[in-house]
């Protein structure tokens, strides 16, 4: 196993941290409450990783996260992702969500569908709920059947999921909050 490196790093929506090996990413953690938490939470991810600078390619590909958080249109296909370990099931859904450019959407089942599972959007939604690349892997463009929010288990839940849309210009305006509940549109 090679050694793991990590940092934080501001972006428009707080500090995030980013784990590498020598292989490519291997983590991407949203802001928590505090910088601290996000650092605890990098370190039990990633245990025994240095904090330190990071090499070329991955300050890169920080910079370009930084991007894609501040101008909703930075595309991340270009990043590296250290693989190692994960079901191969999770990296098609990966692998396919990646496919999906800044300011698009789809649904838990056309990820099924595109990765030749069709049926498998519970499935989907498990593999993404363990996503270790949170915006590289851009989980947050997954909504629900009916354009619905769906789940967000990174840090803020689906307020955060909702921030990172319309950051990319696309608004969850289904005349129902994030738990589905009918509400009265703003006039």
């Amino acid at each position: 196993m090679d050694r793991a490196g990590m940092t934080l790093f501001d972006t428009a929506i707080g500090r995030c941290g980013l784990a590498w090996t020598e292989r490519g990413v291997a983590g991407l953690q949203l802001p928590e409450a505090s910088e601290a938490q996000s650092r605890a939470r990098m370190q039990e991810r990633h245990a025994g990783a240095f904090t330190g600078t990071p090499p070329g390619e991955i300050k890169t590909a920080i910079e370009a996260v930084q991007s894609l958080i501040e101008d909703g249109v930075t595309d991340l296909d270009f990043i590296v992702l250290d693989e190692a370990g994960l079901p191969d099931f999770h990296r098609q859904v990966y692998g396919a969500l990646r496919k999906v450019a800044a300011g698009q959407t789809r649904s838990y089942g056309q990820i099924a569908a595109d990765i030749g599972s069709p049926g498998a959007a519970r499935a989907v939604g498990q593999a993404l709920g363990r996503n270790p690349y949170p915006v590289i892997v851009p989980c947050h463009r997954v909504l629900a059947a009916g354009g619905r929010a769906g789940g967000f288990t990174g840090p803020g839940g689906l307020s955060t999921k909702a921030r990172l849309l319309r950051i990319e210009g696309v608004r969850l305006d289904t005349g129902r909050d994030l738990f589905g509940q009918a509400c009265p549109m703003a006039g």
